[in-house]
């Protein structure tokens, strides 16, 4: 195994010069740094953790909590974990996952052994029991959403409230005057998840002021289970001319299913979805969406774990601002019947 002696012997310079090219702690001149790390290349050295972590009393790895449950789109979890893993490797940590299913118990057992310098968590609920714990760890912690009381914590989402609001203006701007959302499976909202609360409530207050009849209900993911919502939710309301979909899963099937109801996409209903740029740009057609910035926020929650690491402040909030982007599934409201009734501008909520 080679040591940090070995590097430095072939590198020509005392073994703190290494330490010190390794670690940052202090300024070494260009050419030696340069001649320090080409050694390190050629011998193939790595530091060892061990050692690393007694040296520094860090554990130079974070954990993040990942909510591996029921409702949770796989394929996004995975676009937020791999960008908190990648900006990670760029502080020089590691990653442990847990899953969210520990709660409390799981964040005081890591906090006690030391294992890792600090957490972020994710899938936060509105009345989180895991927060009060946060507040009073030893270990710093970022939580990507927000709960309820966000005091005394350290929070980064995208502005979901805003990111409700910004679809219903879009539609409002091309005259849709019904429409609704279908949001996340019913289960996260049973589980009080912050983030389909906060987009359901700015799209409902959106929809009152516009004067727009909305409403907005829980969605599925399986595809019979989409269209059994779809089917009611038209026989209710047969001149509804706007979807907002959000919830990752279920955008394929909303699209397959209208079809089959006689609904073309975007000439009979229009459909703005909350999801990543690549689900959107894949779909047929290409959808209007609302970007949900996931390597954005995992890339900032690693950063204001990094600086609270450092003992340097950090806002306790930083929310995101929603871009939304108008493709093909979008377009003006179909002539009204003259024969149907106005939209009474009364939103009404099914959970």
């Amino acid at each position: 195994m080679v040591t940090i002696a070995d590097v430095a012997r072939h590198a020509g310079v005392a073994v703190s010069t290494v330490s010190y090219v390794l670690s940052g702690k202090r300024a070494i001149s260009a050419s030696t740094r340069e001649r320090v790390l080409a050694s390190v290349r050629t011998l193939g050295y790595h530091p060892n953790a061990g050692a690393r972590a007694l040296a520094s009393r860090r554990a130079n790895v974070i954990a993040l909590v990942l909510p591996l449950r029921s409702g949770m789109h796989l394929p996004v979890l995975m676009q937020f974990a791999t960008s908190v893993v990648t900006t990670a490797r760029q502080f020089d940590h590691d990653v442990l996952l847990m899953t969210a299913d520990e709660g409390p118990a799981g964040l005081r057992r890591i906090a006690a052994s030391a294992m890792v310098d600090g957490i972020v968590l994710m899938d936060v609920e509105m009345h989180d029991a895991r927060v009060p714990l946060l507040r009073d760890l030893e270990r710093p912690s970022v939580l990507i959403g927000f709960p309820a009381d966000p005091t005394g914590l350290t929070c980064v989402d995208l502005d979901f409230y805003r990111a409700g609001e910004a679809c219903v203006e879009h539609l409002a701007g091309l005259g849709h005057r019904r429409i609704a959302l279908l949001g996340a499976p019913a289960v996260v909202y049973d589980r009080d998840t912050g983030f389909a609360h906060r987009t359901r409530a700015g799209f409902a207050e959106a929809a009152a002021r516009y004067g727009i009849a909305a409403i907005a209900q829980p969605c599925e993911e399986n595809f019979d289970a989409v269209r059994r919502e779809l089917a009611g939710l038209l026989a209710r309301q047969p001149d509804l001319s706007a979807l907002v979909v959000h919830n990752e899963a279920a955008v394929g099937q909303v699209l397959a299913a209208l079809p089959a109801l006689g609904r073309r996409v975007p000439d009979d209903v229009s459909v703005v979805a909350i999801c990543p740029d690549e689900v959107a740009e894949r779909a047929s057609p290409a959808l209007t969406s609302v970007l949900i910035p996931a390597e954005e926020v995992g890339r900032q929650a690693v950063s204001l774990l990094m600086r609270k690491l450092e003992g340097d402040p950090v806002p306790e909030g930083t929310l995101l601002d929603p871009r939304l982007t108008v493709r093909a599934s979008t377009t003006r409201a179909p002539a009204a019947d003259p024969g149907s009734p106005a939209p009474t501008g009364v939103t009404r909520l099914r959970s």
